[in-house]
């Protein structure tokens, strides 16, 4: 027998999402790396009612734990640490000071260009991933999310017994039964459409391109947990249709990163709400894994010249390249992260975002006497 979960008010249904998060609305923040998230926008969206993210996946387990205090300081609400599962495409061995050198020499004329000197051969390229969950269980926020793979047994236990929920990126129906068998608490599915990067753990990324609307609808048949809607979500429409597909809570990246509470550059902001992102595209370029972002020269120059390497050493590779011209406001030369839904972003603030989506769902649904009924799996 189904039993329909009792409703919020208007039409906002009170789904397992919520209540296993103890969110006011089942709306979640899609988390940004590489400096994207920030503080002031977890909370932001906390305090409002619902789930704030911070992507982490590029600091160190002693960073992990001060931004948990930070966050903690900032917002009395849930929030949600993110990180990677795997955090390298080939080992470290592979990447020899003799390949290293020649990756610099490629990039030569980028460093020159920006005026910035190139980087040394690192003791290490990354974090591992280890250690950083190490630091995240010990933190326990309310919610950890993850991408790019299944953590370990271990890492899933420890996280039930510290009362911290799972949430699990999956990009094609397969992955979300992985993690669903795997006993992760809530499954993302992110659809093509989605901005940044393209959490493929099972097969090539260029191979899991899987729409929305397909992968939600599909998804929901096949796993117990609870799903959550993501890419190309950013009005009160594609909440509605989520939730209707299926979906028990919506993750939304692109409209939050384009506010001034996140981290990007006012550049990057003001070309998301201009025509530049009404096209996005597929690339290596930046990290070595594929993300959709905006069209600039490293996207073609890149890829012409074959010199794009693995993640993460793309990324530590470029680092020095994207900061200046982050600082210098060049567009043309770091990542632009975007999602295909761009074109209806309208809300510069996180609040007035949040605010817009729960009026509008409860005006696009309840106003026309219309109820969302999330799924429950049968008992």
């Amino acid at each position: 027998m189904r039993v329909r979960p009792p409703q919020t008010g208007g039409g906002w249904p009170r789904t397992r999402v919520a209540e296993m998060l103890d969110l006011r609305y089942p709306i979640i923040q899609g988390p940004f790396g590489g400096g994207l998230s920030s503080v002031a926008l977890v909370s932001a969206v906390s305090n409002a009612g619902g789930l704030g993210s911070f992507g982490a996946h590029h600091l160190e387990p002693g960073e992990i734990a001060g931004l948990t205090s930070e966050l903690r300081a900032a917002t009395k609400s849930s929030f949600a640490i993110n990180l990677w599962v795997s955090t390298h495409d080939v080992v470290e061995a592979e990447m020899t000071r003799e390949r290293f050198a020649d990756a610099v020499n490629r990039l030569g004329p980028l460093y020159e260009e920006l005026a910035v000197t190139p980087p040394l051969y690192p003791d290490r390229f990354a974090a591992s991933f280890e250690d950083q969950v190490e630091a995240v269980i010990a933190a326990a926020p309310r919610a950890f999310s993850f991408v790019f793979g299944v953590p370990g047994d271990g890492v899933l236990q420890a996280c039930r017994e510290r009362g911290v929920v799972t949430i699990g990126t999956a990009i094609t129906p397969d992955e979300a039964v992985a993690l669903d068998e795997a006993g992760v608490d809530l499954i993302v599915a992110s659809g093509s459409e989605a901005g940044g990067h393209r959490g493929a753990f099972l097969a090539n990324a260029e191979d899991s391109l899987v729409g929305t609307m397909a992968l939600v609808r599909v998804v929901a048949e096949e796993v117990r947990a609870p799903v959550v809607a993501a890419g190309g979500i950013a009005d009160a429409r594609g909440i509605a249709a989520a939730f209707m597909l299926g979906a028990e809570a919506v993750q939304i990246g692109t409209a939050f990163l384009a506010t001034e509470e996140s981290g990007t550059t006012p550049e990057h902001r003001a070309l998301l709400f201009g025509r530049a992102a009404r096209h996005t595209q597929l690339t290596r370029a930046f990290s070595g894994r594929l993300a959709r972002g905006i069209p600039n020269r490293p996207m073609s120059e890149l890829a012409e010249s074959g010199a794009i390497e693995p993640y993460p050493y793309q990324g530590y590779l470029l680092k020095p390249v994207v900061d200046a011209a982050r600082r210098q406001g060049r567009t043309d030369l770091y990542s632009l992260w975007s999602g295909q839904a761009a074109p209806l972003l309208r809300h510069h603030h996180a609040r007035e975002l949040f605010e817009a989506l729960v009026d509008g769902v409860d005006q696009l649904l309840a106003g026309e006497g219309h109820r969302i009924e999330a799924p429950i799996p049968e008992a």
